[in-house]
């Protein structure tokens, strides 16, 4: 009786020595993951950042776009232009916006030529407005072997009314 009473004991202290080596072992896992997933992590919200600052850039062309598809007279103004695609999008600090005119015949919308376009034959000539929209992002964390800022842009193109 004495001798299975101490087999118990022993098996218990085997068993709770057991246990801390593992909880140890799970210590240990934890430190060496830590830093990878949290790398994973904070690289996941930079992807996300940039995504959403090009999202901002397209928006902002599209607006300067809308402004500049009013008329033909508006098309021409670039000051305009650009305050509204900045308006759209406050958030990208140094928003450059350009714009410009291009050309084409009713019969063949999708090949462009000089503005203002001549020889149309049947057809008559149509004038678009595209607008760029670039902004320079920083990265939250400057990460080796990658540039430190992350240029967002966006295009958009509309036909004028005329």
């Amino acid at each position: 009786m004495k001798a299975w009473r101490n087999a118990k004991s022993m098996g218990v202290k085997n068993a709770s020595r057991e246990r801390s080596r593992q909880g140890g072992q799970s210590v240990a896992e934890i430190a060496l993951l830590a830093p990878v997933l949290l790398l994973m992590l904070v690289g996941t919200i930079e992807i996300g950042r940039f995504a959403y600052y090009a999202v901002e850039a397209t928006g902002a062309a599209r607006a300067g776009a809308q402004y500049g598809m009013q008329s033909l007279i508006d098309s021409k103004d670039l000051a305009g232009i650009q305050v509204a695609a900045k308006n759209d999008a406050p958030e990208l600090p140094g928003l450059n916006v350009t714009a410009t005119d291009l050309c084409a015949c009713s019969n063949s919308p999708a090949h462009y030529v000089g503005c203002p376009a001549q020889h149309c034959g049947a057809g008559h000539a149509v004038v678009f407005l595209e607008v760029n929209a670039t902004a320079q992002v920083p990265s939250l964390f400057h990460y080796p072997g990658l540039p430190a800022t992350f240029t967002a842009s966006g295009k958009a193109i509309m036909r004028v009314a005329q």
